[in-house]
């Protein structure tokens, strides 16, 4: 990759704070956490490809989010875990380069599949007579490649414009990765340029799958407003619900953090909201998608038998 004028060979990261006692709370936090995260969403895996009862469209999207999560959650965490309890805080430019490009091509592929996910629920809920043939495994499995096509697509331009900026403010990201706003801090000259590309990544990766949600969803509602028992309609509810949530708290703090202005910028805040969806939302989707749900639990128990 093409650098700017710097001779910036590595970075420094902050993380969350200097304390030793608290480095080593936190590394037992995260440590925790990440070993849960493991923990579901690999068995959510195994338990849909092992479960012939969950080989539908619904669950092959919940497995190819929990890998995403999985991957996801594996980019930040070793990391945040050996700068815990090391005192070197380094990490190469190639290093920074890469977690960035990784981070950001996962983020993107999942708004992506967020979106694809809502319009499986569309097709179940609004169309079910055409469902089978709407959503075959091709279907399914283009949704998902696309996905990952179009993630790791705008990742690589993102990455390229972003690690080209000229860093001359120091190399210190007052940060526990390395993430898009604390890179821009050290950067120095125009960037008009690359701010414009900024809104149209995110338009193209964040405000156009919530767009797609919100439609797929405008008619979800509009379907379940024309079932007339009570039953029916909190049973058509209740297998979106869980999307719903997910989609809530994945959107909610991203948006929290790349649509503001820059004049509201707060780092300190900030990192309590990127370490939300970088490290605890990877643990907390599979629980969303399988504590209220009878199948995944069936499956479980006969996995234990």
């Amino acid at each position: 990759m093409e650098r700017g004028n710097h001779t910036v060979t590595e970075f420094i990261l902050v993380g969350f704070t200097t304390d030793p006692l608290m480095q080593l709370v936190l590394f037992v936090v995260f440590l925790g956490v990440y070993s849960l995260t493991v923990v579901a969403n690999a068995t959510l895996i195994v338990l849909i490809c092992n479960d012939s009862r969950l080989h539908t469209p619904m669950y092959f999207f919940i497995g190819n989010l929990s890998f995403l999560d999985l991957w996801y959650s594996s980019v930040y965490t070793p990391k945040i875990l050996m700068t815990c309890v090391s005192e070197d805080k380094s990490i190469s430019f190639a290093g920074c380069v890469c977690q960035y490009f990784f981070s950001a091509g996962l983020a993107y592929s999942e708004c992506y599949l967020l979106a694809a996910m809502a319009y499986d629920r569309y097709m179940a809920i609004s169309k079910p007579l055409s469902y089978a043939q709407a959503m075959s495994i091709k279907r399914c499995a283009f949704l998902v490649a696309s996905s990952y096509l179009g993630g790791f697509f705008n990742s690589s331009i993102i990455t390229k414009r972003t690690f080209a900026l000229n860093f001359c403010s120091g190399n210190i990201i007052d940060d526990f990765f390395c993430d898009l706003y604390p890179l821009v801090k050290l950067a120095c000259g125009r960037k008009d340029g690359y701010q414009a590309m900024l809104y149209f990544l995110l338009a193209s990766n964040v405000i156009t799958p919530i767009v797609l949600i919100l439609a797929s969803y405008q008619f979800i509602i509009a379907t379940i407003l024309r079932i007339r028992s009570t039953q029916g309609r909190l049973k058509a509810f209740s297998t979106c619900s869980s999307h719903l949530v997910s989609v809530t708290l994945y959107y909610g703090s991203i948006l929290y953090i790349y649509s503001r202005p820059r004049s509201s910028y707060s780092l300190d805040t900030d990192k309590i909201v990127s370490t939300f969806y970088t490290v605890v939302f990877p643990m907390l989707n599979p629980m969303i998608y399988s504590l209220r749900n009878k199948d995944v639990k069936e499956a479980l128990n006969k996995l234990i038998k």
